[in-house]
């Protein structure tokens, strides 16, 4: 037995040879690829999106997350501008009822 041998004509002409072949079933082929394309693109949008965070990388990030800390000096000094000024109490009171205002 003797190997069939690979020369660039023989190659071209085989290539030439299917081409023409498949050529009636180009729209269909073209079809089911790009519809194999959508479908495994909504396959992975629905895993990535079903995806739940594992307990390590939530525990990391509570304790990445920095707790805000406000003087009480702050605080104290607040509180005894709006007890002394109507305006800043009424400022207090509007941003109470609608904080996202401006």
């Amino acid at each position: 037995m003797t190997a069939p041998s690979l020369n660039i004509k023989s190659v071209r002409t085989s290539a030439i040879d299917f081409i023409q072949k498949i050529r009636p079933y180009s729209l269909a082929i073209f079809l089911i690829l790009v519809g194999s394309l959508y479908g495994f693109v909504l396959f992975r949008i629905h895993a990535l999106n079903a995806a739940q965070p594992t307990a390590n990388s939530v525990s990391s990030q509570i304790q990445a997350a920095k707790v805000p800390r406000i003087d009480p000096s702050v605080v104290k000094q607040l509180e005894s501008l709006q007890d002394n000024s109507v305006s800043v109490k009424a400022l207090f009171d509007e941003a109470r009822s609608n904080p996202f205002n401006q």
